[in-house]
């Protein structure tokens, strides 16, 4: 500790020293309290992942409050607000550092609202929200609230002790929601976090899915960006109510034993006036060269990650919700737009790196400084990227040349199923590489499979109505569709409103049509997704070894005629599922697949049942093994397979054959005759005998 002490006492020396030397002949720099040189230093190294407990509204004493804000281009900055009746001369910040202004400020509440009006070095007046800000106010408003955090107690210590194992071997079916369109009231009134907590907590969980993923809730102005043009990156949105609202639904989730990951949004900022946007007049949290600095397509501006400063922010983000709204991970948004100087971009609107190439090198480095300062305090946590592109090595550690994630979205499985799958069946044994091909990469990253919100709009259709055919076909396209999904090696993500069927796209200004569940087909829908989710979750074999060949073996991959595959999913143990998924409406009264072991194998999915929304109504035999050689395997089974369904089968015991003869009658007796001296012989010491056989296993190199 004292060694500590001491490397922490030289650290603010030298920081002291440059601050000294940066501000030297600065008549209105302040002088810098001896709490502030550490924080401060870390800071401008890129190093603070705490920097919202220095920066943004603080609580000094009583009703007084400390202000403070990074404007490194400001001639000089006022704090104003409901305190001092907007006056900006009423509360003139000092400059306590390089490119750092604090006001500590009597006669403040919570809730007041509050700005910087920040003087440019052109001399121009801007007034800007406190991009550290705890709260803010609900659009068409645009000015932070004074709030304190830490206050609310928890009551989540043992979903903590609980989910304290490595997540890659656990079930992971993810369900995405939109905050403010799942349901709403009668008069359209979004539900607040506490009334989403009473409704839609009980709901997943009665579902049996295992986390929420909740769409951004940072503070944003436009209700049409979603969330994913944010103004405040520590302000949850004040649509559905205070922090304190939201930490009551976390807490909520938890307690039902639902994890709650957050989609969050370091790729860009738009461009409204009082946001991130030229901050002090000039590019403060943006790359100054347009080249870089802006996505044209999108209409933002994009994070300059050379900055220490920005570093700082955007990591300190990430780890606020993640300490103090117990969020269990995020998903990185638009990860590509980061790694790739050219994305979105024409020849001549991009400069390469200064190895020449396209990748942003400082983006690299920023996910990696991310993903190890998160890990390092929350090694339980999952931190997922959204990355379309072939990128290597995206769930890799950072320390073997990956970026550090441990999770990835699985954008190519993605696109070839929902391609396949809205196809007409007739043309599916032309394009049979879609559901195979994903196996050959399967195992290259720690993959999510994600039908997301992305899926559902803009033109593309429902997920229901992606599926071809008449009514009825299209439920059972959907559920042979979710069937395979379940199978596939990945965590699963399926966005509001698939697990029953809605068909009209999804809209962000309505909730979800649920009158649909008053009709038979959608409530068999929902029953059956219910029934596959509480499967998956109950089986480990679908998800215990979801990284390696080990859990995973192709029985049949190329009878593309009949547009039929079947598999093997095996859990740690050695139990397995056997899955088996026919994509045309022809039914088989015995296909016959190979199998690994003698015995009797029970239905424990159809996909097909009359009970699901389908046609068959009566149930599976145990399918017994026949002595015929298939698909590499010494035995198979013949079984009824419906059109447009898939079956997952189990093991249950092993075949007992009775002699069928005379002849086989008394060859057994002479067996069983014998049966006591070689009993007796076996009992006579062997020296071969003495040493066992020992079965090497390999062990899996665990990825972070």
């Amino acid at each position: 500790m004292i060694l500590l002490n001491h490397i922490i006492g030289i650290i603010a020396q030298n920081y002291i020293f440059c601050a000294f030397a940066q501000s030297k002949g600065d008549e209105n720099l302040a002088k810098l309290d001896k709490d502030y040189e550490f924080p401060l230093y870390i800071f401008h190294q890129g190093k603070n992942y705490k920097a919202y407990e220095f920066f943004g509204c603080h609580r000094i004493k009583g009703d007084t409050f400390a202000f403070r804000v990074w404007a490194p281009h400001a001639k000089s900055v006022s704090t104003v607000g409901d305190f001092n009746e907007w006056d900006a001369s009423a509360n003139v910040m000092k400059k306590i550092s390089d490119g750092i202004f604090e006001a500590k400020i009597e006669n403040v509440k919570i809730y007041d609202c509050y700005k910087y009006a920040i003087t440019t070095s052109k001399g121009d007046i801007i007034m800007k929200a406190d991009p550290y800000a705890f709260h803010a106010e609900t659009r068409p408003g645009t000015a932070s609230k004074v709030y304190e955090t830490g206050k609310y107690r928890w009551n989540d210590s043992s979903w903590k002790k609980e989910n304290s194992g490595n997540i890659l071997e656990k079930p992971v079916n993810i369900y995405e929601i939109h905050f403010g369109s799942w349901k709403r009231h009668e008069n359209g009134e979004f539900l607040s976090y506490r009334q989403m907590a009473e409704e839609l907590v009980p709901y997943v969980k009665d579902m049996g899915y295992t986390h929420i993923e909740m769409m951004p809730i940072m503070e944003y102005p436009f209700d049409g960006s979603w969330g994913y043009q944010v103004t405040g990156y520590f302000a949850p949105t004040s649509r559905y109510g205070t922090p304190n609202d939201l930490m009551y639904f976390v807490d909520a989730c938890h307690n039902a034993g639902i994890g709650v990951i957050l989609d969050w949004v370091p790729a860009h900022f738009p461009k409204d006036s009082y946001g991130l946007y030229e901050f002090d007049g000039e590019c403060t949290y943006e790359y100054s060269d347009m080249k870089k600095g802006e996505h044209k397509e999108w209409g933002t501006r994009v994070f300059d990650y050379s900055k220490n400063e920005v570093k700082s922010f955007l990591i300190s983000s990430a780890m606020y919700w993640v300490d103090e709204f117990h969020f269990d991970g995020l998903r990185v948004d638009a990860v590509a737009s980061m790694l790739y100087l050219d994305y979105g971009r024409e020849d001549g609107q991009w400069t390469p790196n200064k190895n020449g190439g396209r990748e942003n090198l400082e983006a690299v480095e920023f996910f990696k400084d991310l993903n190890c300062a998160m890990f390092k305090e929350h090694p339980e946590v999952m931190m997922i990227a959204e990355e379309s592109t072939a990128w290597p090595m995206i769930t890799m550690p950072t320390d073997i040349g990956g970026l550090g994630f441990n999770f990835k979205w699985n954008m190519g499985w993605m696109n070839d199923m929902l391609r396949y799958v809205s196809l007409d069946p007739l043309f599916r044994k032309g394009n049979h590489n879609c559901i195979t091909f994903s196996f050959y990469y399967a195992f290259s990253e720690n993959f999510i499979l994600p039908i997301s919100h992305d899926e559902v709009v803009h033109g593309k259709c429902s997920l229901i109505n992606k599926m071809p055919g008449e009514y009825e076909m299209k439920f059972d396209g959907l559920r042979l569709f979710l069937a395979y999904m379940f199978a596939h090696p990945g965590k699963k993500l399926l966005f509001m409103g698939s697990e029953f069927g809605q068909f009209i796209e999804w809209n962000y200004k309505q909730g979800l049509d649920w009158l649909l569940l008053d009709y038979d087909m959608h409530k068999k829908m929902l029953g059956f997704s219910k029934t596959l989710n509480n499967l998956y979750k109950e089986t480990p074999a679908l998800w215990q070894i979801d990284y390696s060949w080990d859990g995973f073996q192709w029985i049949s991959s190329e009878d593309n005629a009949n547009s039929v595959i079947a598999f093997r999913r095996i859990d740690k143990s050695g139990k397995e599922i056997i899955a088996i998924f026919n994509f045309t409406p022809n039914s088989f009264d015995e296909y016959r697949i190979g199998v690994p072991s003698e015995g009797s194998y029970k239905v424990v999915l159809d996909t097909s049942l009359e009970k699901y929304g389908g046609s068959t109504i009566a149930k599976h035999p145990a399918y017994k093994t026949r002595k015929k050689a298939m698909h590499g395997f010494e035995q198979s089974i013949g079984l009824k397979l419906s059109g447009l369904s898939a079956i997952y089968l189990e093991k249950t015991s092993k075949k007992t054959s009775k002699p069928k003869n005379k002849a086989a009658s008394e060859k057994a007796k002479k067996v069983k005759k014998a049966e006591p001296q070689a009993k007796k012989e076996a009992a006579k010491p062997d020296e071969k005998a003495k040493t066992a056989d020992k079965k090497s296993a390999s062990t899996n190199k665990k990825k972070k």
